[in-house]
């Protein structure tokens, strides 16, 4: 905590949606100072998919800010919330995991958060909200769904269209923000942090917080990163994300095919380039936009692999794209006789053989699209056989290559 608190401010309201409120983070951080108490800072996961995107690590990125400023960051894995599945966002209810499926999704969570959190000692509290919430008796249920009434939940937008639209909402869905907030009432939380899906969820903590006498955390969230394709928010159903366990060869191309108007935007919320440098590079007065999303890509490939690693894709990626020519480590695909069709292989299948794409529909489309080529021959006709032989070259794009190795 060796910053003063303007500085500290400074750099944690970077990026922020909202802040509720920053007056009382500021008195927060002095009261820390002088007591020499490090903040609690708490962000809650459901482990509801085994993947963590880009998005995801808006916060985690935020929490880390706080962590080098010498506060504690407690990651909360919402192992029992996860069984219910969080509503924010969602037109219709989600479908109930399994505690297996649960367990398994919650440990890749913990390895892909610590590739940007700090794990040291000290540094990092880990908890499970099923320590607390398996617990309770219904009375303890009850009591709990006492502090919030139906109209209030109602003024979430997610809520209040799906009833004004007449879809169900089970009832297990309106109990989930009294468990999220339930949740900082036993951490203890000075602050949390999430997405603006969150604000609901997040304040719920607060008002929890006041009822048993603890000081209320102070809420803040920040923007949904916006996907690949510009529209919509990054998220694996609408397959617009780049997930942080990604190659850096697709790591790199992801960002490379990102609309210009999405930097600004990703320098802010996925890195600590100085505000000054980010204005220079996505003002196309002074910055070419590709020489700032060539520079965006390596920062991010660099913090999930290695400026090495970061510097090579760049190299690679000019010499594909710039300069029409192959890749030097094009990856070897070895195919049994068996795998193939005497007469001649149905081209989807055999995309889908060499691992170019994970379906034969997907294969067609590839290829309707003119984007596939076998050798030097480009091929758009879905129907399509070919007969693999030692050596042949598969492109799908200016990304995807594969060559062919017969066994």
């Amino acid at each position: 905590m060796g910053v003063s608190i303007d500085e500290a401010i400074r750099r944690l309201t970077r990026g922020c949606d909202a802040i509720y409120t920053e007056r009382e983070l500021a008195e927060r951080l002095e009261s820390a100072r002088k007591a020499r108490r490090p903040l609690r800072v708490k962000l809650g996961m459901d482990p509801t998919a085994p993947d963590i995107h880009l998005g995801h690590t808006v916060v985690l990125r935020k929490m880390r800010q706080f962590q080098d400023l010498g506060h504690v960051a407690v990651l909360i894995i919402g192992d029992f919330t996860a069984r219910i599945g969080d509503p924010s966002g969602r037109s219709k209810t989600r479908p109930v995991l399994t505690p297996d499926e649960v367990e398994f999704n919650a440990k890749t969570y913990l390895s892909q958060a610590g590739k940007i959190l700090d794990t040291s000692p000290g540094k990092l509290e880990v908890r499970h909200n099923s320590e607390w919430l398996a617990s309770m008796t219904f009375a303890d249920v009850l009591k709990l769904a006492g502090q919030m009434t139906v109209g209030q939940m109602l003024k979430r937008e997610d809520f209040r269209k799906r009833f004004e639209g007449e879809t169900p909402i089970g009832v297990h869905e309106l109990m989930y923000p009294l468990m999220q907030g339930w949740d900082s009432v036993c951490i203890r939380s000075d602050v949390e942090l999430g997405g603006t899906d969150q604000t609901f969820n997040n304040l719920v903590g607060r008002d929890l917080q006041i009822a048993q006498g603890q000081p209320p955390q102070i809420v803040m969230v920040m923007p949904l990163l916006v996907g690949l394709d510009g529209a919509q928010k990054m998220s694996k159903s609408y397959g617009n994300y780049v997930a942080v366990n990604e190659t850096a060869q697709d790591m790199f191309g992801k960002i490379m095919s990102i609309p210009d108007d999405l930097m600004r935007g990703y320098y802010t919320l996925l890195s600590d380039e100085p505000a000054e440098c980010v204005e220079e590079w996505c003002d196309p007065a002074r910055t070419h936009p590709r020489e700032a999303k060539v520079r965006l890509a390596r920062r991010i490939v660099a913090d999930f692999h290695d400026a090495a690693t970061a510097e090579r894709e760049a190299e690679l990626f000019d010499r594909v794209f710039r300069d029409g020519g192959l890749r030097d480590d094009i990856p070897v695909v070895a195919l049994a006789a068996g795998d193939c069709d005497a007469g001649g292989t149905w081209l989807p299948k055999l995309l889908k053989l060499a691992g170019i794409c994970p379906s034969t529909s997907e294969g067609r489309r590839l290829i309707e699209q003119g984007g596939v080529m076998v050798d030097d021959c480009r091929i758009d006709d879905p129907k399509t056989k070919v007969t693999p032989a030692d050596g042949m070259l598969i492109r799908a794009g200016k990304r995807k290559a594969v060559r062919i190795q017969l066994r």
